[in-house]
């Protein structure tokens, strides 16, 4: 029975390697090295294929997906094994897909890799795989990133050089639809499909792994985040959303959904720690499919599908470890939508205003820019629009700055 499950996969592996693949903007290094090679990121946003297309230029490999309940089954991982040596004839490199369903995944690794095999393992849980790998896999893993696709990504699909016009109309839709890659390789329903993947992502990663009983609490404040992206929000108000009577177990909730990677959270920056803990936090979501999706709204909120995208390009460099992101805020309720902080330094203010037509609204971003340029030492001003681009030399308050316009499509293909 578990030879013919693994042969089933093998014969899906086949299949998907057959596929159109779109060129990842991510690279395993060392890829025939010892060191287990983790990649982790929201499901269905590519992992799995993009490691069988590197390892099939690399040569043979054993895989084993552990999606599959049947597999997740089998007590003695030995049986796995050998399985797969009779398989694949004993391959030296496996892939071991979604490794976070097995009890005691990072002991199994460690035991293989001991036992001289090349290994990747993939998986769709954050929290779960760091914890796990800082304990157990220290000094032996390297971290592989996988997001849905990115802008320059998505527009690798087409296959060819596009004008500047072209490219400001396929960002509408990538803003609007996301970067799943499924729905956009095979031309699916994105409403349908990424709508069964949010329900999908929630019941079977949270309420199934940890056994929630209050499905419909996790639901409802599932329902409240993804309609309200780019905004803060207090664990006290999310808790009444939610009907939970514990501020604790919404919080709970939040790193449950964090984890499983539907959304994440940016932070009040502050020089003082107690203080950052105690500001209120603001939610993003990890793709903008989701929003268009699932979100609960009379018209698109163009202005928040923009800040989403560039949280969610900043967030890939804060778990690649590039950069620390925050967003910024003064007692007089000004705000910087993102600090971008490298060691000890802020090196850039960031505010997304698609419409700075309007000479009010241009101010009010400029100001609460200067403000925070000069409070965190940073000189690095950027207002990211729709199509608006230029560089202008202000002063506010006796400061003078310059400041850097520059349209989305063109910050997202420079990210």
């Amino acid at each position: 029975m578990l030879r013919d499950i693994l042969l089933i996969q093998k014969r899906e592996l086949e299949k998907k390697l057959q596929e159109s693949y779109v060129e990842r903007n991510v690279n395993i290094k060392n890829l025939d090295s010892t060191m287990i090679k983790v990649i982790i990121g929201p499901r269905r946003s590519g992992k799995s294929f993009f490691a069988t297309h590197a390892l099939n230029r690399f040569g043979v490999f054993g895989y084993a997906n552990f999606d599959d309940e049947k597999l997740v089954e089998v007590k003695n991982y030995d049986e796995i094994i050998d399985a797969l040596n009779s398989i694949y004839k004993a391959p030296k490199c496996l892939l071991l897909d979604e490794i976070q369903n097995i009890d005691k995944w990072e002991l199994f690794a460690n035991r293989l890799q001991r036992q001289g095999y090349n290994l990747v393992i993939t998986g769709s849980n954050s929290k779960l795989l760091s914890r796990e790998m800082a304990t157990h896999l220290t000094g032996r893993h390297t971290l592989i990133n996988i997001f849905p696709f990115s802008f320059q990504e998505f527009l690798m699909l087409e296959n060819r050089e596009l004008t500047k016009s072209e490219i400001k109309e396929r960002l509408v839709f990538y803003i609007t639809h996301g970067g799943y890659p499924e729905p956009l390789v095979k031309k699916l329903d994105h409403m349908d499909y990424l709508s069964t993947l949010f329900s999908s992502i929630i019941f079977k990663d949270i309420v199934k792994r940890y056994r929630i009983r209050s499905v419909r609490a996790i639901e409802d404040l599932a329902a409240y985040l993804v309609s309200n992206i780019a905004r803060e929000f207090s664990y006290n108000t999310l808790s009444k959303i939610a009907k939970c009577k514990s501020v604790h177990t919404v919080e709970r909730y939040l790193n449950y959904l964090e984890e499983a990677f539907i959304f994440f959270r940016i932070e009040r920056f502050s020089p003082k720690v107690k203080e950052q803990i105690a500001f209120s936090k603001k939610i993003y979501c990890i793709d903008n499919g989701f929003v268009y999706a699932k979100a609960f709204r009379l018209s698109p909120d163009t202005g928040r599908l923009y800040e989403n995208a560039v949280a969610i390009e900043l967030k890939k460099r804060e778990m690649n470890g590039i950069a620390r992101i925050y967003y910024w805020k003064n007692p007089q309720q000004e705000e910087v939508d993102f600090v971008v902080k490298k060691g000890i330094k802020v090196k850039q203010l960031i505010q997304v205003c698609c419409d700075v037509s309007d000479i009010k609204t241009r101010n009010r971003e400029v100001r609460a820019l200067v403000k925070a340029g000069k409070e965190l030492k940073c000189r690095n001003l950027v207002i990211i629009t729709e199509d608006y681009e230029a560089q202008k030399q202000v002063k506010w308050f006796g400061i003078k700055a310059k400041v850097k316009f520059m349209p989305l499509w063109k910050w997202l293909l420079a990210a």
